[in-house]
Formats: C-alpha cells, sequence, structure tokens
C-alpha cells in the first residue's frame, strides 16, 4: 500500500512540476514540495496503521 502511495504522489509531483495542478495551494510549479511533505505524512500514517493492526 505505501509503495502504491508513493508512486501516486510522484506523479502528481511530476505533473505539478510540468504544469501546476491549479488546487488550493498547488498554483506555482514551486509548491511540489507540498507534495512531498503529504507523501511523507500519508506514508506514516499508513506505515503506523500497518503495524496496530
Amino acid at each position: 500500500m505505501t509503495k502504491l502511495l508513493a508512486l501516486v504522489i510522484i506523479g502528481f509531483m511530476v505533473i505539478q512540476l510540468i504544469k501546476p495542478i491549479g488546487w488550493p495551494g498547488l498554483k506555482r510549479r514551486g509548491d511540489f514540495w507540498k507534495l512531498a511533505l503529504l507523501a511523507m505524512a500519508a506514508i506514516s500514517l499508513a506505515a503506523v496503521l500497518g503495524h496496530l493492526t
């Protein structure tokens, strides 16, 4: 699950660098780092939930 999540968010980051997505907070190309923070948080949450179950 975490590998798939990482690939999806990396895809969003590449798209953001080529052409900004336009979502609130992601209007400029330089905002791709926000997606990296989201990825780290989501993967950490998935890992913690995986260890709890």
